[in-house]
């Protein structure tokens, strides 16, 4: 038996239409300098958040992400840059998992242990975050983008 008690849990795979529209609204504005990768993670966790009533994380939650391949998207339009020449700066930087830890800590307002992990198994790498995590609260969330986009985020609290 597992010791956390989901209290939200949202999965949009795909993602539905006008989803950027309503992380707009939602925030007070566009996300500026992202990825798509980074604003499906941030869709997907304030979505979670807002169905369990927080509007922001507990100063001493757990963050976790996990994904197959990261921000696959902006990976590949940096590659295709360098063949090209060199990558663009925002490029780069949106290939950079730690801009989408970044970007959730600033609109979530927390500031925190956050961290990303690439998994083939997404069952194995919940089990062993759950696991891992000592805090009141835990934010989890797998992301991917490209073919095939995909948010899931889980509330969970101790029993």
């Amino acid at each position: 038996m597992s010791r956390w008690h989901t209290v939200a849990h949202v999965v949009f795979a795909p993602p539905p239409l006008g989803w950027r529209d309503e992380l707009a609204t939602r925030l007070g504005q566009r996300p500026r300098r992202l990825g798509t990768w980074a604003e499906l993670a941030l869709h997907g966790a304030r979505c979670c958040l807002d169905q369990a009533g927080v509007e922001t994380l507990p100063a001493d939650a757990v963050l976790r992400v996990g994904s197959l391949n990261g921000a696959r998207s902006a990976t590949l339009a940096c590659l295709a840059q360098c063949h090209t020449g060199s990558p663009m700066p925002f490029s780069f930087m949106q290939s950079q998992p730690s801009q989408m830890l970044a970007a959730l800590s600033q609109h979530l307002a927390w500031q925190g242990d956050a961290r990303f992990v690439t998994a083939r198994d997404p069952l194995a790498w919940q089990h062993l975050v759950e696991s891992e995590a000592q805090a009141p609260g835990l934010l989890l969330g797998w992301v991917e983008d490209g073919e095939h986009p995909r948010t899931e985020w889980w509330w969970l609290l101790p029993r």
